[in-house]
């Protein structure tokens, strides 16, 4: 009978030894924020998430531990076990991570060890378990991706300045990245024989691998074009706009059984529910047993773009029940046409409409949802990532909700407040049928797809998230294209408007 040989623990150490000095920061890049969040808060998330990660080890810049105790005691990272002082080099910084690997292990016992630069936050989930998948064949793993770019070497000459020498063949060459992965055994032994050369230095772990146990192979995972390292001050806009621009599939529907277990008791608000995705929610949150107050001009004389009526829908809808669960706002007006022959009438009506009713919405539904800890849901459309002709106001509103949503996510995590974003492509909706008139069968989502999605995004956990809805499964080929690139993808096809 053949002995059952145990998984190793895989443990992943984040290096965030670097300070903010080639961005021009007083502090560590990894504290700076992006997308509302410091940069490790967003590498340490993808970690938590990661199924083939156990555990998490933090080695930070001297004098900022207390720094990212208070932001893992914040998120509530569950998978963070140390966090500790990383050394003056990146070398000492890894001799540093491995002493604390150590610790408690029985004799012969080994690790994987995943080595990751906390300034890039934007790794994908297939990336990691390519890594730790590799291990169970080989002893050290890079990641790589091909240069798209010509690489020179160059030799200086005095003061008349570089020389190329040497253009190497593009096709043999990759740029490096993190994490690299390594059995801790392989990577302990490297760093011991290193120790005995007086000259020793070296800029990653797999350099060291490579020069002081040259008999091990190191194999290369395929890394991901955004697994960008935040360096430069131009790194710092560019990861903050994928983030701002990246979009999440939308969660797995539950059950039947789950939907009236989680709705039934709760209180949902929905502005613009007189018709359309407003009103398809209305009906399937009340459908599970929910208390829904649907309110719209045309049915309850509620106007959005006034605040007295949102306070007071509001407050009737507290004082029947007793609490206010889910706030939802699908109100919105279309008007398409060039800015220099828009009369102001309808300029003031699409600002109070689709932006400052939604503030004043948000702004009277806090109190509410802060007792309950429940969500406040907002809609952008396909055509929030890029201003189009005749749309200019419609689509800078949109895009305002973007941002509002992922301000108040922020805003307000603190009070256990969730707030997302739906993003629907071109949905059947009679806003949509007023602006053009009917259009191909099939060739729009039905506005009881998208409050379905929006009934599942309420009952999620999710917050600062813009949701994507689309006809074609959002996720299809996720195993090849990671979230980036799958939104890259959908901004390519934001070409057309809600």
């Amino acid at each position: 009978m053949s002995q059952h040989i145990a998984k190793p623990r895989t443990t992943a150490v984040i290096l965030a030894g670097g300070t903010g000095q080639r961005v021009g920061l007083s502090i560590p890049k990894q504290l700076l924020k992006i997308a509302g969040k410091a940069v490790i808060e967003h590498t340490l998330t993808t970690f938590e998430k990661a199924d083939s990660i156990d555990d998490v080890i933090v080695l930070m810049a001297p004098g900022y531990v207390p720094d990212i105790e208070k932001i893992v005691a914040k998120a509530g990272f569950k998978k963070v076990k140390k966090i500790i002082e990383g050394g003056s080099t990146r070398n000492e910084t890894t001799e540093r991570a491995i002493e604390a690997l150590g610790e408690g292990l029985a004799e012969g016992e080994d690790l994987n060890v995943l080595f990751h630069d906390a300034v890039r936050p934007l790794l994908a989930q297939r990336v990691i378990d390519d890594c730790v998948a590799a291990l169970e064949r080989y002893q050290a793993v890079d990641v790589a991706i091909p240069s798209a770019d010509t690489i020179i070497v160059t030799r200086t000459h005095g003061e008349d300045g570089e020389f190329i020498t040497e253009i190497p063949d593009r096709s043999r060459l990759r740029r490096g990245q993190t994490p690299q992965a390594f059995k801790l055994s392989t990577i302990r032994r490297a760093y011991e024989v290193a120790a005995g050369d007086p000259n020793f230095q070296a800029t990653d772990d797999c350099s060291v691998v490579l020069k002081y146990l040259p008999d091990v192979p190191i194999h290369v995972v395929a890394g991901d074009e955004y697994n960008m390292k935040v360096t430069q001050p131009v790194d710092v806009f560019i990861a903050d706009k994928l983030f701002q621009l990246a979009s999440t599939a939308a969660p797995e529907q539950v059950s039947e059984q789950a939907y009236r277990e989680l709705l039934t008791g709760k209180t949902v608000v929905i502005f613009g529910g007189s018709y359309g995705i407003g009103k398809d929610i209305a009906e399937l949150a009340e459908s599970y047993g929910s208390k829904v107050y649907a309110l719209g001009r045309s049915t309850t004389g509620t106007h959005v773009e006034n605040p007295e009526e949102v306070d007071d829908a509001l407050s009737k809808a507290y004082a029947e029940t007793g609490r206010i669960d889910y706030v939802v706002n699908t109100a919105g007006v279309l008007r398409i046409g060039k800015l220099a022959e828009t009369d102001n009438a309808t300029i003031e009506e699409a600002l109070k409409v689709n932006y400052l009713a939604p503030v004043q919405i948000a702004r009277s539904a806090y109190k509410y949802l802060a007792e309950t800890k429940g969500q406040l849901l907002l809609y952008t459309s396909s055509s929030y990532t890029r201003g189009r002709a005749e749309y200019s106001l419609y689509s800078s509103t949109k895009a305002a909700m973007v941002n509002l949503t992922q301000a108040l996510s922020d805003e307000w995590a603190g009070d256990g407040i969730r707030v997302n974003c739906i993003n629907p492509e071109r949905t059947a909706t009679p806003m949509r049928t007023k602006a053009f008139g009917q259009e191909p069968a099939g060739s729009l989502l039905s506005s009881e797809a998208v409050a379905r999605t929006s009934l599942d995004v309420l009952l999620s956990e999710l917050t600062g998230h813009v949701i994507d809805v689309r006809q074609q499964d959002p996720t299809a080929g996720a195993a090849k294209a990671s979230g980036f690139e799958q939104a890259l993808a959908s901004v390519l096809d934001r070409q057309d408007g809600m």
